[in-house]
């Protein structure tokens, strides 16, 4: 079989989620003898995409729409207007995205993607395929069938991309031999570790940067290295104590360098693993925590690799790598894990049991017994104890320690130094009745400012999905629950603008279960709608709550937009910006649709003119909506 009959596998990636993936068609065509190159977008050269005979596209979609950054250089090479729309003739391809379908533009890039590579004349396999996070078994519930219709259809067009016949698989055992990673163990006591006169937090940010240097392909690089260091000096409970929901409010102040973001700006934190879980994972794999390691890629994946930082040539200690790296306690593995465990199985039901949950037969069970119940790779290894994995396989198979992202709820106006966050201690029983926690927000929830100051969490910041507002532009704001977070600062910022220069009026849409129970930051808002304040009547702005659960019927920020449909109007008729933010489920798509409903109302037009009035309004900027799970 020639080059020609090779797949091109591209994946463009934010999470991860669809590098796993595209290694799965890749192992997929493999098993198949169907030959498979597996490169990042970011690393292809777009200009030579017409040479190619036959491309598959694994893309995700990332906050609203967009594409992964390793993704952007590529698409707008794609997008230029000199391209010809015969430009990819005789190129087949085929789309699969990753998406969420709680959003409202739900695999928006794979969607995009597909339809130009048809304007450019290039023919598609089968029909794109769409994974959905919100489908009981992941993206792959939509992977399974597609992969089955693209093998069929690949084996139609030219049958020697399967030179032994599309029903001859590959033994998977020849395809297990080799990890994409080697350790490497180092003898300290003949090195020279640059650590002895840097200060401690310069010694823990080199150790972060060093080991997530070494984890190829799974952090991106502006993530390695942390912005500052902040240390938490307030944990304030925000909800009733005794109520069911537990949000706190946290103040941090930077302790290395200065802290630089704006209202609307996004704060990612790195969480602590519990430091018995770290012990166990290392018991259970019968490591040695003291032993100095370094981590490379084999010959076949050198193109991961990171050459441009140098923290990676120095070894540090397994323990460390495993707590900076590896999620060992709080996120559940994917199937290949289960799939390459079975290899390592010395008892003959725990094989059976791991091969039936890697298998296609197996995925529904395996969906209620790991995703369902949320199990971690430490209990999914303490279940098969006959299985030893090699460290090498653990580093690529266990999940990575991926940061926590949170929405600033401050101004850095009103307070130089410090960010505040508003988070939701996340809690809940599975199934099973096994309780579960979320790592990051738990950890920061058991933080005491003064029993433990001396705990120093690595932030990086960055730029979110709601843009800073200039002080002259009316703000209409839909913040339901935690949405409010940014939105506080945006009050903030602008009651320190409003001190020197006059300012836009503001009206906010605030929404809650219960008055006495989860009513957050009410003195704030109180204050900042009282006569003459921010959100006054007097100052053209305003402040509506939502009760959903006081009275009998529920009621929500959709129903306070209606009752105040006129004085939305009238702010948009003055150029007013509008701001969402809150949980992805059902919330943004019902607010979109209450203003597709106040403007035909208000304005005298159909359903389908206020829409094409809002989509104008979403592409001249001034709809924004940052939504999470």
């Amino acid at each position: 079989m020639g080059e020609k009959h090779k797949l091109l596998i591209l994946f463009a990636t934010q999470t991860g989620n669809a590098l796993d993936a595209a290694e799965r068609v890749g192992r997929e065509a493999e098993r198949r003898g169907c030959g498979a190159r597996v490169v990042s977008v970011d690393e292809f050269d777009a200009s030579s995409l017409p040479y190619e005979d036959t491309v598959i596209f694994v893309v995700s979609t990332t906050g609203q729409g967009d594409a992964p950054d390793s993704m952007k250089v590529f698409w707008r090479y794609l997008l230029q207007k000199s391209l010809s729309q015969d430009w990819l003739e005789g190129v087949h391809y085929a789309v699969f995205g990753l998406g969420d379908s709680g959003y409202q533009k739900f695999n928006f890039v794979a969607k995009k993607l597909d339809k130009r590579l048809s304007d450019l004349g290039a023919k598609a396999l089968i029909e794109r395929g769409l994974g959905d996070d919100q489908h009981h078994s992941g993206y792959e519930g939509a992977l399974d069938p597609w992969l089955s219709s693209l093998w069929n259809m690949l084996n139609q067009i030219n049958p020697k991309f399967f030179p032994e016949g599309l029903g001859t698989v590959v033994p998977d055992m020849f395809l297990m031999d080799q990890p994409k990673v080697r350790i490497e163990y180092h003898d300290v006591d003949n090195m020279h570790l640059p650590l002895s006169t840097t200060s401690d937090l310069k010694c823990i940010e080199m150790r972060i940067q060093r080991a997530r240097s070494m984890c190829l392909g799974k952090f991106s690089h502006n993530i390695k290295r942390p912005d500052c260091f902040l240390k938490m000096i307030k944990n304030h409970r925000l909800t009733r104590a005794g109520c069911e929901k537990d949000v706190r409010h946290f103040e941090f102040e930077a302790v290395s360098s200065g802290i630089d973001y704006e209202v609307g700006d996004v704060v990612e934190l790195l969480p602590c693993q519990r430091p018995a879980a770290v012990d166990a994972f290392i018991k259970r794999c019968n490591l040695d925590p003291e032993s100095f390691i370094t981590v490379h890629p084999r010959e076949a994946e050198i193109h991961f690799l990171d050459v441009s930082v140098n923290a990676s040539n120095f070894p540090i200690k397994l323990k460390t790598f495993v707590e900076s790296t590896m999620d060992v306690a709080s996120a559940s593995p994917r199937r290949y894990f289960f799939e390459v465990m079975s290899f390592f199985a010395t008892a003959q039901h725990e094989k059976e049991r791991l091969q039936y949950f890697a298998s296609p037969e197996g995925r529904d069970d395996l969906y209620q017994y790991n995703q369902k119940e949320r199990r971690t790779v430490l209990e999914v290894l303490e279940d098969f104890p006959s299985v030893q994995m090699p460290f090498e396989w653990l580093v690529q198979l266990v999940p990575p320690l991926k940061t926590r992202a949170f929405s600033i709820s401050s101004s850095p106006s009103a307070h130089p130094n410090q960010v505040h966050l508003t988070v939701n201690i996340v809690s809940w029983m599975t199934p099973y009745k096994r309780k579960q926690t979320g790592l990051c927000s738990m950890w920061l929830a058991s933080l005491d400012p003064q029993e433990t100051p001396d705990v120093y969490i690595p932030a990086w910041f960055h730029k979110g999905a709601l843009p800073p507002p200039p002080p002259t532009l009316p703000l209409i704001l839909i913040g339901p629950g935690t949405g409010c977070a940014p939105f506080r600062g945006f009050v903030e910022e602008r009651s320190m603008q409003s001190r020197f220069n006059s300012t836009a009026p503001i009206l906010f849409f605030f929404g809650c279960r219960n008055e006495e129970n989860d009513f957050l930051y009410r003195e704030f808002w109180n204050y900042h709608s009282q006569q003459g304040g921010l959100l006054s009547e007097e100052k053209g702005g305003g402040f509506y709550v939502a009760f959903s659960r006081d009275q009998p019927q529920k009621i929500y920020v959709q129903d306070k937009m209606r009752e105040n449909s006129k004085k939305i109007w009238s702010l948009l008729g003055e150029g007013a910006a509008i701001y969402v933010a809150g949980s992805s489920t059902k919330m943004p798509s019902d607010v979109f649709s209450c203003f597709e409903e106040i403007i035909s109302k208000e304005n005298g037009v159909s359903r389908e003119s206020a829409l094409r009035w809002l989509r104008i309004l979403e592409r001249a900027g001034k709809y924004h909506v940052e939504a999470w799970s």
